[in-house]
């Protein structure tokens, strides 16, 4: 049972989520974020809430865990509502030291979650990210489409595959990007969706930036510099550049099957990573100048 009356509810059509996901209103007027799904990831849920928790008492400013719940078809979750709009949509008006103090912002608050050591039982990285390396690999070959100079990637990944070594273990929201977060209408910037955590090398988080380095590059290298107070070690950036690089591979084979829009998307992702990188030449991003 729920801790209120649900007396209004509207659909939320946003997001890759396999959530469904409403704005609910109780008797009192506050709202809620409601999201359900399959009661076959009951255990994922439990676990995505209980490490919701925890990252809430870090004080990130964040859509917060309130309550859950189950019935014999769905797991529902509810979460405080942020009022404020979409940080994608606003932050590239912005000025860009308003940009770059909004980015500074969010490495901060990824500072923070990268703070929660990952539980004992994940797995050992090397060989895990090993793996995945060699299925995109396999992936990018089998795909019939190819990004010009595609291989360049490959070669990317497999001269610095020792990079992965020894890396630490730590919980990943999972997809921590401009996308992901909003500007609430007290001006805060907020972390949303924590649906895909996981644990991992706490540097692999920084591979959706090529998201931010898209919609407001200002506001990517303020997440950078934020992350470490300004101070970015040059292996940071060498392994970023193997992080992105396997995600490019495999990009291209998974917009396939969801149509030719999303087919054109990751083309043109793939080829603003390889101008960034000057194809795989360079391990700092076009986009990143350092602040004076």
């Amino acid at each position: 049972m729920l801790p209120f009356q649900i007396i209004k509810k509207e659909a939320i059509n946003k997001g890759w989520s396999g959530d469904e996901k409403y704005c609910v209103t109780d008797e009192k007027g506050q709202k809620y974020l409601l999201r359900t799904a399959p009661i076959g990831q009951l255990d994922n849920k439990r676990m995505e809430f209980a490490w919701m928790q925890k990252a809430q008492e870090l004080n990130i400013p964040m859509c917060r865990p309130i309550c859950m719940d189950e019935n014999e078809t769905q797991v529902i979750t509810v979460h405080s509502w942020v009022d404020g709009q979409d940080a994608e949509d606003v932050v590239p008006a912005l000025l860009e030291e308003v940009q770059y103090r909004y980015g500074y912002n969010a490495g901060q608050c990824l500072k923070k979650l990268h703070s929660l050591p990952a539980p004992e039982w994940v797995p050992e990285w090397e060989d895990r990210f090993n793996q995945k390396i060699d299925r995109k690999i396999g992936m990018y070959l089998e795909c019939p489409l190819k990004y010009e100079g595609g291989e360049a990637f490959i070669e990317y990944l497999n001269r610095n595959r020792h990079l992965l070594k020894n890396r630490p273990l730590t919980f990943q929201h999972g997809d921590y990007h401009i996308g992901n977060m909003m500007i609430g209408n007290d001006g805060r910037l907020y972390v949303i969706d924590f649906n895909r955590f996981d644990f991992g090398d706490p540097w692999e988080e920084f591979n959706r930036i090529v998201w931010c380095g898209q919609k407001a590059p200002v506001f990517a290298a303020g997440m950078v510099d934020g992350y470490f107070d300004g101070r970015v070690p040059e292996e940071f950036w060498a392994l970023l550049a193997l992080y992105i690089a396997s995600n490019a591979l495999g990009s291209l084979p998974w917009a396939i099957p969801f149509g030719e829009e999303e087919i054109q998307v990751m083309i043109k992702q793939g080829q603003d990573v390889l101008s960034w990188y000057d194809h795989m030449q360079s391990i700092v991003p076009s986009w990143y100048k350092k602040k004076p």
